[in-house]
């Protein structure tokens, strides 16, 4: 029996799916599925999907998003682990193989992060795994870091769901992929969940992938991922903290974003972010929370000691990329 799945969500991705199934096609010493959910494209991606008869393709007749089309590839998976590809990307020859090694080393590893390198700089990090602090804010670690800095296997908040691995039978346990984040930050959010049932996420240097970053979005920053992400970012404090780190968090909380609010009016994006945050103080309230009845306190208080942790890490990233304004 395959001990992975490897699922790719893909919406109009016809440019991008060759690298990355040529990639896997060229994986070493691991066997595996290969799955993608065919989110309603409406360009050449089934014409490019057919020229690559072992993977295995969930058509879709409308775009579900990351989150709901990662989740109908989950529930259709039938291997121990779900390794999640954008489709943006191209794995090195070992990828699969590393993944797997590092999550089967410990039951109470929930997610496992690759090392992402940028398509254009492989000499430069695109993600290390992701971090998560106190203002409210996800964040790459090692952005546009040499990748020999970052070369060695860490603890991270969450996993990058652009390129990690996952144990189905703690998915069990938190649930998928929020589908009401449809994109963004729904990686943050499970990693959160994650961690509050006490596992581990980790990041793996040796699982390598080159990834061209914004793929299906077709840029850094529009209004579409500025909303969604602002109005997501709401979702996952509602969420995943506990009413007592509400309270503390709050001032925090609301000078993020400040700050983000006019980091996106200098770039025209203000009125796109405003309706984010306002849908998601509007919304938030249906969604379902952790029930931390079931989280110890000790565990809730590391927790928060961690988004303090990253915080600070963010704050020294944010300092040497300043020193470094060519990288």
């Amino acid at each position: 029996m395959k001990k992975v799945t490897i699922i790719i969500p893909n919406y109009n991705g016809e440019v991008f799916l060759p690298a990355c199934l040529d990639g896997l096609r060229a994986q070493e010493g691991a066997d595996f599925d290969t799955l993608v959910v065919e989110n309603g494209s409406q360009d050449s991606s089934r014409e490019v999907l057919a020229r690559y008869p072992e993977v295995r393709v969930l058509q879709m007749e409308e775009n579900l998003g990351f989150a709901g089309g990662v989740n109908a590839d989950i529930r259709a998976a039938d291997t121990p682990y779900v390794l999640l590809l954008n489709n943006d990307t191209r794995p090195f020859p070992g990828f699969v193989r590393e993944l797997l090694a590092a999550i089967e080393k410990s039951e109470s590893i929930f997610s496992v992060s690759a090392q992402m390198l940028r398509m254009d700089r492989p000499d430069l990090l695109d993600d290390a795994g992701d971090g998560y602090c106190a203002l409210g804010w996800a964040f790459q670690h090692g952005t546009a870091r040499p990748a020999e800095e970052y070369a060695a296997p860490r603890r991270v908040f969450s996993a990058c769901a652009g390129a990690a691995i996952y144990r189905r039978d703690l998915l069990e346990k938190t649930g998928l992929f929020d589908e009401a984040h449809f994109a963004y930050l729904e990686d943050i959010d499970l990693g959160f969940r994650g961690r509050l049932l006490g596992c581990q996420n980790l990041y793996a240097p040796r699982a390598k992938v080159l990834h061209v970053g914004s793929g299906t979005s077709g840029s850094k920053y529009n209004s579409f991922k500025v909303r969604l992400a602002a109005r997501n970012s709401v979702y996952v404090a509602h969420k995943n903290l506990a009413p007592w780190q509400k309270v503390l968090n709050a001032p925090a909380l609301a000078l993020g974003h400040l700050v983000k609010l006019v980091f996106f009016a200098r770039r025209g994006f203000a009125k796109d972010y405003f309706a984010g945050l306002k849908e998601g103080i509007l919304t938030c309230g249906t969604l379902k929370t952790v029930d931390f009845a079931d989280v110890p306190f000790a565990r809730q208080l590391s927790l928060e000691a961690w988004l303090l942790g990253d915080t600070v890490r963010y704050a020294v990233q944010v300092f040497v990329r300043k020193l470094n304004p060519k990288m």
